[in-house]
């Protein structure tokens, strides 16, 4: 049984995975349906947190939008997203940044990595 389900979803995988890590401000464009008529829209923010694996893997998006904290976790291989592009590395020491939503105004800026 576990080797169907396997099965199943090395076929729902991306081809490309989009590669980003946690701490990195990245642009995410998104399919989204109005009626009849599809359109690209453009989340722009700081990955919080990467969860799982194969084709349930999903990541956390935050954003500030007019001095109110916005959150949408996307599926990583959800043939809704269009593609996911990273605008800048950040530096961080942990794997869940939760500690970002209880901050405002610079204290919940991450640092740019300096290669």
């Amino acid at each position: 049984m576990n080797e169907i389900i396997r099965k199943i979803e090395e076929e729902q995988l991306k081809a490309e995975a989009p590669e980003f890590r946690v701490g990195d401000t990245v642009k995410v464009y998104g399919k989204i349906k109005e009626g009849n008529r599809e359109r690209i829209q453009v989340f722009e923010g700081v990955v919080l947190k990467k969860q799982g694996g194969s084709s349930r893997a999903t990541f956390t998006v935050r954003k500030n939008s007019s001095g109110i904290g916005v959150e949408k976790t996307w599926p990583l291989h959800s043939p809704n997203v269009e593609k996911v592009e990273v605008v800048r590395h950040g530096k961080v020491r942990r794997a869940k940044l939760n500690y970002l939503r209880d901050r405002v105004g610079k204290a919940a800026k991450v640092k740019e990595l300096v290669k």
